[in-house]
């Protein structure tokens, strides 16, 4: 697997403002997003349901990251996806960066991908409402 998800009771606005919010709380900023359904509408004339690409950063761990290997900037930053499902639910889900950096062998690297799961975990876990305080 690599990636991990929740379903939340939000709307799709609501979810990526939780999300987002969540995510800060965490140490993470939101470097771009990217609305794909608009896209999809504008550059093919598809419809699509609600979907965006929260791009997260946390800054400190992306340092030490580049630190560890220059060229780790190809798996970053940490893809968040906001979706609307066809029965109108919403769904988070989140980039596994343990899946993803484990591409780089480097024990540096693992660490850090694990230190970034566990706070993209608890992220999730706050926006179910289970989260601790």
């Amino acid at each position: 697997m690599y990636s991990f998800s929740i379903q939340v009771s939000d709307n799709f606005e609501q979810a990526i403002a939780r999300t987002t919010e969540a995510l800060k709380a965490e140490g993470f900023g939101i470097l771009t997003t990217i609305d794909v359904a608009a896209t999809l509408t504008a550059k093919l004339g598809i419809e699509h349901a609600p979907y965006v690409i929260l791009g997260a950063c946390n800054p400190p761990l992306a340092h030490q990251a580049l630190e560890a290997d220059p060229d780790i900037g190809l798996l970053l930053p940490c893809n968040v996806v906001v979706r609307e499902e066809d029965d109108g639910k919403v769904t988070v889900a989140f980039m596994d960066p343990v899946a993803v950096l484990g591409l780089v062998d480097d024990e540096k690297v693992a660490q850090l991908a694990g230190q970034v799961r566990d706070k993209l975990m608890r992220v999730r876990d706050s926006l179910s409402g289970t989260g601790s305080a």
